[in-house]
């Protein structure tokens, strides 16, 4: 093989290597635009229009000179939890049934996702309505502008 095919073999093999290199950096290019580009920013921002701003939110409740607080856990769509946060030993022993009350309340909300139209037995009626307020003001309290 003489020096001159050698020369016209490397030099086409450069040509080659600067055509892939082209093709990858034009595959890249489309791959940066459709990941980054200006409509998916768009779509993204105009669905997503949240309920809730996601959090942990609380409502302080005072029985006797006793506080504690309902917590209300949610997402951005929906109430994700509902429970009762420095509830003393004694506090639960006074006033027995907030906690039982609280769980019924929570399992209706929690598959309705909404404080309408809850049922509760009428022994347990003020109980009840102290924790729906409580719940609604937490709820309030994470609602997105």
């Amino acid at each position: 093989m003489s020096s001159k095919t050698k020369i016209v073999v490397l030099h086409m093999k450069e040509v080659i290597y600067t055509g892939i290199f082209l093709l990858l950096l034009v595959i890249l290019g489309v791959v940066m635009f459709l990941m980054f580009g200006s409509g998916k920013s768009k779509t993204a921002s105009s669905d997503a229009v949240s309920k809730y701003t996601p959090g942990i939110y609380r409502t302080s409740i005072r029985l006797n000179n006793n506080t504690f607080d309902v917590e209300v856990t949610v997402d951005q769509n929906q109430i994700q939890s509902i429970h009762l946060a420095n509830l003393s030993e004694s506090t639960s022993a006074m006033f027995p049934l907030v906690e039982p009350v609280l769980d019924s309340l929570s399992s209706q909300i929690y598959s309705g996702q909404s404080l309408d139209d809850l049922e509760y037995s009428s022994d347990q009626k003020y109980t009840a309505l102290m924790l729906i307020h409580a719940i609604d003001e937490a709820v309030t309290k994470a609602e997105a502008d």
